[in-house]
């Protein structure tokens, strides 16, 4: 796939701020930033709470560096003011409301003036526009329509390119696998783990994805590894592009991968990133890795400030070969909130995939298995094997287990037990992978 050229606006005219010189990019953002740290002030309550706690006032914030001064916001916050307490718009201009799933607790509720639509049309379509998308590609959008914001944001962004959707939406893979074929699809749009199902099921259906003029797959809505990218590349025709964002802050369209595939360009005028230690909230050095925090430069409905997304990652300042400005973040890998303690150690279920794509004969479908025995946290994986290592001799498929044990206890530091299981043994998931399952009983 030939990069985009850093010089034109063929690929979306919007794209020519990816390019902005960083000085222009500054001035851009401090402006910004007046304007939604006093939308938020005036119209949150929140907001000004925190603010006038710490004295701090929005005529305080002269420089970028001020935001560090400026107080966090956090997922509980928008389930303490469940449903629209963090609106700084009346109803009246808001024009669409999404919101998370709640399986953990009441859902996140997010809103979108007209403006903000427009805005989020733009960095999706910058998004498609980094990963080498343009009119006259036709899109398949397997991302999840509803209150689920993938499909919609990814739909928005594709018709804003001039590109051609389909929106699909998720699930029904053999009918995912007819529309590839016969729609003449030349890019797909999913979470990565169903789309290693969908190449599964193509295969199973003597379909051979090489010979489309599928060329690019846009992934995201969950962690995913090289591993993963190698193998999904491997068993294609297309390169597969990274893509970041999250619902409170927007939906897809914070950040994307480039043709360098080398970290994932932040747009940075419209959302401002900051890493910072996790456990003392202090902002980072350059090249530090640490929580990532975002504010919103331009959202009308929900202006976010300083917002704990989770997500460990590293901001990148070095030019990258596209030739975009932007600073890139490193592909996130884990959270600060998905750590498993076992025996006292910190375990990261990427750390497990990255060890079990690295030996031969493993799928890339498991699941880390927690229960507890004499009062004690067990971790065990269960991993599937490839139907030809399955049909193996005994002793083929305990060679291949106790490699995968090593391999395990050397990236995470501790023994887990290993179960190897057949294909599709494992569920498929049509949205986010659902990696870990606690059987542990609560004590009474």
């Amino acid at each position: 796939m030939t990069p985009p050229d850093p010089t034109a606006a063929e690929f979306h005219p919007a794209s020519a701020l990816d390019f902005l010189p960083r000085e222009r990019l500054r001035e851009l953002q401090l402006a910004r930033l007046h304007q939604t740290v006093a939308r938020s002030y005036g119209r949150v309550a929140l907001t000004r709470q925190r603010m006038e706690a710490r004295g701090v006032a929005p005529d305080d914030v002269r420089s970028l560096a001020d935001l560090a001064r400026l107080p966090f916001t956090t997922k509980v916050d928008l389930r303490d003011t469940y449903p629209f307490g963090l609106f700084a718009s009346p109803m009246q201009e808001i024009v669409r409301l999404h919101a998370s799933s709640g399986t953990t607790g009441k859902p996140i509720v997010v809103a979108y003036t007209r403006e903000d639509v427009a805005v989020w049309s733009e960095v999706m379509a910058r998004t498609f526009a980094a990963c080498g998308l343009h009119r006259g590609d036709i899109v398949q959008n397997a991302y999840g329509y509803g209150l689920f914001t993938g499909g919609l944001g990814a739909h928005n962004g594709i018709e804003e390119l001039g590109a051609t959707v389909i929106p699909i939406s998720g699930g029904n893979t053999e009918r995912q696998i007819m529309v590839l074929k016969d729609f003449g699809v030349t890019a797909f749009c999913s979470t990565p783990s169903y789309f290693l199902h969908l190449i599964e099921r193509a295969e199973e259906l003597g379909v051979d994805l090489r010979t489309l003029p599928l060329r690019a797959g846009i992934f995201g809505a969950e962690p995913w590894t090289d591993s993963m990218r190698r193998r999904i590349e491997a068993r294609t025709a297309l390169r597969a592009y990274d893509i970041y964002g999250l619902s409170e802050i927007i939906g897809p369209g914070v950040a994307s991968e480039c043709a360098a595939q080398d970290g994932l360009h932040v747009f940075e005028d419209r959302f401002y990133p900051e890493i910072i230690d996790p456990e003392t909230g202090e902002v980072l050095l350059e090249g530090a890795e640490g929580e990532l925090v975002l504010t919103t430069l331009s959202k009308q409905a929900m202006p976010m400030v300083r917002y704990r997304t989770r997500d460990i990652t590293t901001l990148i300042t070095e030019p990258c070969p596209c030739g975009r400005t932007l600073r890139r973040m490193r592909r996130v890998g884990r959270r600060s909130d998905d750590m498993l303690i076992i025996r006292g150690v910190n375990v990261y279920p990427s750390q497990i995939e990255a060890a079990l794509l690295e030996v031969e004969g493993t799928l890339p479908h498991y699941q880390l298995v927690l229960d507890r025995e004499n009062g004690l946290d067990r971790l065990s994986v269960e991993v599937e094997v490839t139907p030809e290592v399955f049909s193996d001799e005994v002793r083929v498929l305990e060679g291949l287990r106790a490699r995968l044990a090593h391999a395990i206890e050397h990236t995470v530091g501790i023994r887990v037990g290993v179960r190897l299981v057949e294909p599709h043994t494992i569920d498929r998931s049509q949205g986010k992978a659902n990696r870990v399952v606690d059987r542990r009983r609560k004590d009474p």
